[in-house]
């Protein structure tokens, strides 16, 4: 967001607040030097997203995921105890790195 702020010379806290939503309405020049800066074409880079194709994905990705654990025949609490684990070992790494 940095790099963005200074190449379409704005500031980090304006663009913080587009991205966040919270200044819902920028104007169109702002909205060009980011594009520009994106290296994005303007109408695409205006055009909504169609997000609802991405969660059907996302959820088929989800069934298709939960139907080859059930495949596995592991139950479902040796996954719980497994995450659980996964967990622990994440946050204790990174307490290790810092």
């Amino acid at each position: 967001m940095s790099e963005l702020a200074k190449r379409a010379n704005l500031s980090k806290s304006y663009l913080s607040n587009i991205e966040r939503n919270i200044n819902r309405n920028p104007s169109i020049e702002v909205v060009k030097r980011i594009a520009a800066v994106l290296d994005v074409e303007l109408d695409i880079f205006l055009r909504p997203l169609n997000t609802s194709g991405f969660q059907q994905e996302l959820d088929q990705d989800l069934i298709d995921l939960v139907a080859e654990l059930k495949d596995t025949g592991i139950q479902i609490n040796e996954y719980k105890t497994l995450i659980e684990f996964i967990k622990w070992k994440n946050q204790n790494t990174r307490v290790e790195e810092s």
